[in-house]
């Protein structure tokens, strides 16, 4: 079993934040990680509910802040629906991983969690009036 540390930068690569998760197998899909990061910061997010969520994609009825959500009331967040949120805005290009020194493209690709366990999270916001 292996660790991976899931990390958000900015476009320009200054980091956000990062936190790991422990035991897991040598080699996950790019679909399994991502799901697998929505349902650990909902969890966190989950057990400690507040008026601001941060996390990779913004949750149903929340508003966009500077590095997170604001909630409009502090309930419970669906880790699945999260991850279909995610899943979509990965598709979409709403946010693009590293995996190691190369870009991942497709959910169902598999990384290596042995050699480089770093995957890097990068958020991609819409230019105004483009």
């Amino acid at each position: 079993m292996t660790a991976v540390t899931f990390r958000d930068e900015t476009a320009t690569g200054t980091p956000v934040a990062a936190f790991e998760v422990g035991g897991l197998p040598a080699r996950m899909t790019v679909r399994e990680l991502i799901r697998l990061r929505v349902r650990e910061e909902v969890a966190r997010y989950n057990a400690r509910p507040s008026t601001r969520f941060n996390g990779l994609v913004r949750p149903d009825d929340a508003e966009t802040e500077l590095n997170g959500y604001r909630m409009r009331d502090r309930r419970p967040i669906d880790w699945e629906r999260q991850a279909e949120i995610a899943e979509r805005a990965f598709l979409g290009n709403g946010f693009f991983v590293l995996a190691g020194d190369r870009q991942v493209e497709d959910l169902d690709e598999e990384i290596d969690l042995t050699g480089d366990p770093d995957l890097v999270f990068v958020k991609l916001v819409p230019l105004v009036g483009g």
